[in-house]
Formats: structure tokens, C-alpha cells, sequence
């Protein structure tokens, strides 16, 4: 027996049919079938059922598939610690990224350039999306480390958070806005905003949540007339004089540049959070657990406001 056509048998089980399973195993379905007769000969017992169109474990089988996967496992973890104490790292990581999640201040870019340069043979993913969707994605195991906006005031349960980013939340308008008046002032109530068009980032983003929480309980409803990913888009947009931009802003840029002005938004002050967000159980694979580290290593982390 050999640990080849456990993962052969495996394979066709999940796969439902010889010949998926020789695609994705990048074989000769001849071949395929033979390794598995010859598996089923040396043990003495069919242990898939070929009658049907789909093919599926017998009895035996089904008995024999939770060790065969346990074998496999065995296997992958043996060549995981070999290739640890080698100083190799292997496997695939999924990074996700809220867009405007990094400014200047941590390029991403630079970053995972670096990480591959040291684990040239680890895969990395990157993915964009927004916070509430990567919050899911994280508890459901399809991403292992994001950086995102928390839509909600605690982490949700099964999650852990670091803050890296915490700035207060502005409007930026274009010049000659009536919210500039008198021209001395820094800041903006929200309730000024009640009947203007606003320009936010998308539902299911930190932002966007803080600023629905803020208006409920002042007993309004935003009117938000643009959305966009990009809070550089949202700044052109106001830049037009398209409406007002409710964007984070940073105590290192005072303001958006150009022609803006931004004005913080006060009564209540809200503020807006980037996260480096993780499952609470910890890294699913050795391999996000190195990538976690070399993060929170890199990314800088808030002072409390």
C-alpha cells in the first residue's frame, strides 16, 4: 500500500468519477484505475462502486476513507516540519484588503514583494472586498488574515482584531460650500449633513457603518447620492461639488490637498478603524501564522484615541 493510491482513492471519491479525478490529479485514467485495482487487490475488498455513473465508496470504502485521509494528513504535516526545521515555508495564504485600508504610510506592494523574497516557495492570494464580506470570509476559512474596517463597535465572535489605523472621520467640501461658514471653522455637526448629498464608501465597509450608526441615533437617515471603493474617488467627486465626501482622515494629512477643505465631523465625533483581523482560534496553517507575524511586525499599531 502506498500513500499514492490513498490519495487516489481519496481524490476519486470527491471527484465522483475516474475521469475528474485524473484531470485534477494530472494522470492517465488508465493508470488511475489500475493504482486503484491494484489497492483494492493488496487489501482484499472493492472499495469503490463502478455500476453507477457516478462512482461511489462501498461499505469498505467508507470505512477506509477517514484513515486514508488521516494517513494523507500525517504525511503533509511530516513534510510541513521538515521543510520548518529546513527554513522553507510551503502552502498557499489568502490576504484580504478593504481598499483605502493602507496609505503611504504601509505599502502593500513592498510588503508582500519582501515576504516572497524570504518564502519564495509559500503561495500568497491577495483579495479585495469589503469589510463585512472579508469578516465572513474569515470565519468561514475561504481568506486567513485581512486588513478591514470593522462594521461593528466589538470584533464578532470567532474573530480577533489589532488595531493599526484610527483616525477621526471629516467632510470634505469643494470650496464655496455652504458648511465652510464662517470660514474660521474646523468643524461640522452631523446633523448639518441631515438633508445634504453625501459621498461615502459602500455599504458592508467600516465607514460607511460608523456614519449609519451616528445618523440613527441622531434620528436621521443619510443621503448618500455616491458611493465609490476608493476614498480618492470619493475626494474628486466632492472636489466637483457633487456633495459632501465623509471620509477618514489622517492626523498625518491634514487635509485631502487640493482644492477641499475638510471639516471634522463632531456631535458625536466618529471615528474610523483599520483592523489587522485574524480567526480567534488562531492561523489555520503554518504558513498564515508566519504571514500574521511578519504583519503585525510591519503594521504600525494605534495609540488610543
Amino acid at each position: 500500500m502506498e500513500l499514492r493510491q490513498l490519495r487516489y482513492l481519496v481524490t476519486v471519491v470527491e471527484e465522483g468519477s475516474f475521469t475528474r479525478a485524473a484531470a485534477r490529479l494530472h494522470l492517465a485514467q488508465p493508470g488511475l484505475s489500475a493504482q486503484i485495482r491494484q489497492l483494492e487487490k493488496e487489501l482484499g475488498q472493492p472499495l469503490l462502486d463502478r455500476s453507477n455513473r457516478s462512482v461511489t465508496p462501498t461499505e469498505v470504502g467508507r470505512s477506509v476513507l477517514p484513515y486514508a485521509r488521516a494517513a494523507l494528513a500525517a504525511a503533509d504535516a511530516v513534510r510541513q516540519t521538515v521543510d520548518e526545521h529546513a527554513g522553507l515555508l510551503r502552502g498557499r495564504v489568502t490576504l484580504g484588503l478593504v481598499s483605502g485600508a493602507t496609505s503611504h504610510a504601509f505599502d502593500v506592494a513592498s510588503f508582500l514583494a519582501d515576504f516572497h523574497s524570504v518564502h519564495p516557495s509559500l503561495e500568497i492570494a491577495l483579495t479585495e472586498d469589503t469589510s463585512e464580506r472579508m469578516q465572513a470570509a474569515l470565519l468561514s476559512g475561504e481568506i486567513d488574515i485581512a486588513l478591514l474596517g470593522p462594521t461593528g463597535e466589538e470584533p464578532p465572535s470567532g474573530l480577533s482584531y489589532r488595531t493599526v489605523i484610527d483616525t477621526p472621520l471629516a467632510s470634505a467640501v469643494a470650496p464655496g460650500d455652504p458648511l465652510l461658514t464662517p470660514t474660521d471653522r474646523t468643524s461640522v455637526p452631523l446633523t448639518d449633513l441631515r438633508d445634504r448629498p453625501l459621498i461615502c464608501l459602500p455599504r458592508g465597509t467600516g465607514v460607511r457603518a460608523a456614519l449609519e450608526r451616528a445618523c440613527a441615533q441622531a434620528g436621521f437617515r443619510p443621503r448618500v447620492a455616491f458611493e465609490a471603493a476608493s476614498p480618492h474617488v470619493l475626494a474628486q467627486l466632492a472636489a466637483r461639488g457633487l456633495g459632501v465626501a465623509v471620509l477618514p482622515l489622517g492626523e498625518e494629512e491634514p487635509d485631502l490637498g487640493g482644492p477641499l477643505r475638510t471639516l471634522q465631523i463632531v456631535e458625536p465625533r466618529m471615528r474610523a478603524r483599520i483592523v489587522l483581523a485574524w480567526p480567534a482560534v488562531g492561523p489555520a496553517s503554518p504558513a498564515a501564522k508566519v504571514l500574521l507575524d511578519r504583519l503585525r511586525e510591519a503594521l504600525p499599531k494605534a495609540a488610543t484615541p
